[in-house]
């Protein structure tokens, strides 16, 4: 894997990517922050060697280079998830990548499910640990120039960019949350029954994302910060019929704040 790895970095370094300090994967109905880099560098998935393709509206597609809160950054417009087929080693490649351009940290969102009765539709939500419901993407050969064959958990998303993060949305006046995320494959949408076991469990959030990524980055040792978008409740009394297009809407509509947390969260590493 690690020549793969190499060879795709390197393409990137080709068309402009080098030495950023940051990773961004941005969920449904997330990618507006884009907007927000200016210098843009764009390559599209289906350029990129060894990329899966992205097939899931409201993931453009697109690998994006240039600065945001005064840092070089490497985004995503688009993450891959195991619904769409692919396998853990494609579902987390551009994780890996990023961490071959010389990522310092990885800054990930998503669009979530709501479990916790408190939450409400358009709640943002700091990830500071998760359920992992889906196949681990470190099952199989380990290549120990990667990562050590049994890595760490024990802190999955890093303490002190939550704390800052809290600190830069009090400063802001925007409300957040902290809690679990809870990862499943997709690609149905929870049934009540599976809601109110994921709540017993510890689940605050629900998704079809971002862990397998978390994974990776770890095995990697790069810090994690991560955030939910709350599109939808899961707690009874609350649950609606839901779709794609009502989890992109709400994801938008709480969009632009988070983006004003992670520009400044970014422009502190």
């Amino acid at each position: 894997m690690l020549e793969k790895i190499i060879k795709t970095a390197d393409f990137l370094r080709s068309k402009g990517f080098t030495d950023p300090e940051a990773g961004i994967v941005l969920g449904t109905g997330l990618g507006g922050l884009t907007t927000e880099i200016d210098n843009q560098i764009e390559v599209p998935y289906a350029e990129i060697p060894d990329f899966p393709v992205s097939t899931v509206k409201g993931h453009a597609g697109k690998l994006i280079f240039g600065d945001f809160g005064g840092k070089k950054v490497v985004a995503m417009k688009g993450r891959f998830h195991y619904y769409e087929g692919y396998g853990s080693e494609l579902v987390t490649f551009p994780i890996r990548v990023m961490k071959e351009l010389g990522i310092r940290a990885l800054f990930l969102s998503n669009a979530a499910g709501g479990v916790n009765p408190t939450f409400r539709i358009g709640d943002i939500m700091i990830i500071d640990d998760h359920i992992c419901l889906v196949d681990n993407p470190l099952i199989g050969p380990n290549d120990d120039r990667i990562g050590p064959r049994f890595p760490d958990m024990s802190v999955p998303y890093d303490k002190e960019l939550i704390e800052k993060a809290e600190a830069v949305a009090a400063g802001l006046g925007i409300p957040v949350t902290k809690g679990v995320y809870l990862s499943t494959t997709g690609p149905t949408f929870e049934t009540p029954a599976e809601y109110r076991f994921f709540r017993i469990i510890g689940a605050d959030a629900v998704g079809m994302s971002t862990v397998p990524e978390v994974i990776t980055a770890r095995h990697m040792n790069v810090p994690v910060f991560a955030v939910s978008i709350i599109t939808d409740l899961g707690v009874e009394g609350k649950i609606e019929y839901t779709t794609h297009e009502s989890v992109q809407q709400a994801a938008e509509h709480s969009e632009e704040k988070m983006t004003r947390i992670m520009k400044e969260l970014i422009a502190a590493l």
